[in-house]
């Protein structure tokens, strides 16, 4: 039994302001492409959990990775006995804004939750999410949403006109540390995410935690140039704190020149050509 971990993508992120706890208050706009980390389960007297794929060697030992405190919590949840063998292929860079951690144990949950054969209780997988993370409960979800206080304050967006867009992704390899970024953040409050359409909306918002970000790593402005130089783009956006950009574009051909034209100038970032994940229209929680 697998599950993917879809790569989530920040079309928009304000940031409010710092609360007094080290968190922060942010508006954001979810959604997620259709590739992304891979999850398989099999059969174990104990939870387990080993590693592979392209990025595995940067993560942390596998009793330290949230996927297994996801499964433990999950168990403890519903008072499971059952063990579980898992196996991630660690696809996406770590450390990169997409997603990473929180959508491998957000796909741990939906995985396990069908493994051990658990109720369909979306909320109970919710509960759960929130308190591994800011980004593990919209990843839970992964369609289109609207996040504020932390980001796990959820209400669905109509995504239905995005779905299936071209997307491409890329990364310089260099892993940013999100708590460094929000940490550099100004603290100036520059206004609200806006209503209404989800593109539109992206469009006229912005990602506050860029100028944080490239004090960090500088190479993110080359992405977002090289990106933002291409044909046909509509969106071409830091994601998260970063290092990942993406862009949507007006079409696959669009989208598989630009992958082509970076890779030919940059052979050394990583780069995923794929789509926004379909969604139900005006899907509620």
């Amino acid at each position: 039994m697998e599950e993917i971990a879809f790569a989530k993508i920040n079309l928009a992120l304000h940031v409010r302001q710092r609360t007094p706890g080290g968190y922060h208050h942010i508006e954001t706009l979810f959604a997620f492409a259709e590739e992304g980390d891979r999850l398989s389960v099999a059969e174990g007297e104990e939870l387990s959990l080993v590693a592979g794929g392209a990025f595995a060697a940067s993560l942390p030992p596998a009793d330290a990775n949230i996927v297994l405190a996801a499964a433990r919590a999950l168990r403890q949840r519903y008072s499971i006995a059952r063990g579980a063998a898992l196996r991630l292929d660690k696809r996406l860079p770590v450390a990169a804004g997409i997603g990473g951690g929180s959508a491998d144990a957000a796909a741990a949950l939906r995985l396990l939750q069908r493994w051990w054969q658990l109720p369909h209780e979306p909320e109970a997988l919710l509960e759960i999410g929130r308190t591994l993370g800011a980004d593990v409960a919209a990843c839970i979800i992964s369609e289109p949403l609207r996040g504020e206080g932390r980001g796990d304050d959820l209400a669905a967006v109509d995504g239905s006109a995005l779905a299936g867009a071209p997307l491409l992704l890329v990364n310089p390899r260099i892993p940013v540390s999100t708590t460094a970024v929000f940490g550099a953040w100004d603290g100036v409050d520059r206004g609200p995410l806006a209503a209404g359409e989800l593109l539109a909306a992206a469009q006229a918002g912005r990602n506050d935690l860029v100028p944080a970000a490239l004090a960090i790593a500088p190479q993110i402005g080359d992405v977002l140039a090289a990106l933002s130089a291409a044909n046909g783009v509509r969106l071409a956006r830091m994601s998260g704190s970063g290092a990942t950009c993406f862009a949507l574009f007006a079409s696959e051909a669009d989208r598989d020149a630009a992958f082509a034209a970076i890779a030919a100038r940059h052979p050394g970032w990583w780069q995923c050509a794929t789509r926004l994940r379909a969604t139900p229209q005006g899907r509620s929680l």
